[in-house]
Order: C-alpha cells, then structure tokens, then sequence
C-alpha cells in the first residue's frame, strides 16, 4: 500500500493505547493471510522477549526486544499474537505465534480472526 488505509491505522492506534487488546484482524500481506489478535506493541515486545530468554540458543536476542519503542506519529506496524498464517486447511503454528507487520505492506484485511472446522 503506497499510502497506509487510515481505518487499519486507527485501529492500531485505538489497540496502542490500551484500551483494548480484543481485536481480532486477519490481513494479507506479501501474498499470506495471517490472523489474529492484535497487541500493543509493548506488550508484545515484552512476550517475545520472555519467549527468547527462555531460549538458550536465543537469549541473548531478548534484550533487543526489552528496549522501548522509539517511534513518533501513528502506528506504522501491526502486531499481532495468537496469530496463524492460514495455508491450505490448516493455521500455521496451530498454537498462534508472534508476528509484526507492517501496515503499509497489507494489501487487504478483515475484522475477525478466521479458524478452520473439520465440522
């Protein structure tokens, strides 16, 4: 998107101010859907950077993540957890994981967080 759609823009504002942190969204971006809810971007820094301590390969990749945000103006990225990339039938990872996208690579979205039903 040469110009980011100023809806997504505040809703992702309306999530950063925390506010709420029930926002379901499902985006295409790059040619992949991927769905979930939608964080604050501290929040999810701070989830990712428990998830890298935890890590002994990638531990020392958590403190990138414990340093605040350095940004002004509104929300250039998405950030979203319990997300899944859906392929085919299935959402890849089928428990959710971490992603950060950038608003102005979504291409379309949807309100709602899309799951698969073997009903």
């Amino acid at each position: 998107m040469p110009k980011p759609d100023d809806l997504i823009v505040d809703i992702a504002a309306l999530v950063e101010s925390g506010r709420s942190n029930q926002m379901s969204l499902t985006v295409v971006t790059g040619g992949a859907v991927i769905t979930g809810r939608l964080a604050p971007e501290a929040v999810w820094r701070r989830r990712v950077s428990e998830v890298l301590t935890d890590s002994d390969q990638l531990g020392e990749f958590s403190a990138v993540f414990k340093a605040p945000a350095k940004k002004e103006g509104p929300p250039t990225h998405l950030h979203f957890h319990v997300a899944r990339i859906l392929q085919g039938t299935v959402g890849i990872p089928e428990t959710g994981g971490m992603y950060r996208i950038a608003i102005e690579d979504v291409s379309a979205w949807t309100v709602g967080d899309f799951r698969y039903s073997d009903h």
